[in-house]
């Protein structure tokens, strides 16, 4: 599970100003508040019915993530998408999981094939409650993350682990336009299914080529369904 993850569940009813960057930080990531939206100090001590100071100081820990833009003179935006980012995010996400699922492969012990299996079956009975809007449900976030998570947990690096899990949290904004733009339901739970098949049965050619291109599909259906909102300032 990555950092930022554990951290936020952490945080979450420590402090008034961590419950609400949590909170923001949900709506973001999942899209309720939208890229380039504002984010007005009226509207939100209204709704969340806590002082300036906790709104500045969530909005400030959230601008370090990079998921708000502080403008000067104007306050705070939710932080846009583009698809320039869409493309470097995708691209080191590639590289980073192409090289970590081999290494995972190749040193891999039973521990980690049980791991793999045991992950997947989790996500499969979470993703059974509702099928065709996973992402809807907070405990399948979890699951996915924890899957992908135990794919590579194997590689023996904990530097290009931190790096991948930072990468992966970048992408979870794309992860929802992608399921909520795109006009068809994607076969995710069939794609996971196999990526973990190669991963056990050893065969780390087929399963670089279908991570690469479980990543790829989620960057391309942003970028043709939701091109709308890209690069829009």
């Amino acid at each position: 599970m990555s950092e930022s993850a554990i951290r936020s569940r952490k945080e979450f009813g420590k402090t008034v100003a961590a419950d609400i960057t949590h909170r923001l930080r949900e709506e973001i990531i999942a899209c309720g508040l939208a890229p380039g939206e504002p984010l007005r100090f009226d509207v939100l001590r209204e709704r969340f019915g806590v002082s300036f100071t906790t709104l500045r100081e969530a909005l400030t820990a959230l601008t370090a993530e990079g998921l708000v833009d502080a403008q000067e003179q104007r306050g705070f935006r939710v932080a846009p998408v583009s698809r320039q980012d869409l493309v470097e995010v995708t691209d080191a996400r590639v590289l980073i999981e192409v090289e970590l699922i081999r290494r995972a492969i190749e040193r891999g012990d039973d521990d980690w094939e049980i791991a793999v299996i045991s992950t997947l079956h989790r996500l499969k009975r979470i993703e059974q409650r509702d099928p065709e809007h996973p992402l809807r449900d907070p405990e399948w976030k979890i699951a996915h993350r924890q899957f992908h998570q135990a794919l590579v947990s194997a590689c023996g690096s904990a530097t290009l682990l931190a790096i991948r899990a930072d990468l992966f949290d970048r992408a979870e904004r794309y992860r929802h336009l992608s399921a909520n733009f795109r006009p068809r339901p994607r076969d995710k739970a069939g794609e996971h299914q196999a990526i973990m098949q190669a991963a056990i049965s050893r065969n780390p050619d087929l399963a670089v080529q279908l991570i690469e291109a479980h990543i790829r599909t989620t960057a391309d259906n942003v970028a043709t369904y939701a091109a709308h909102l890209l690069d829009t300032e």
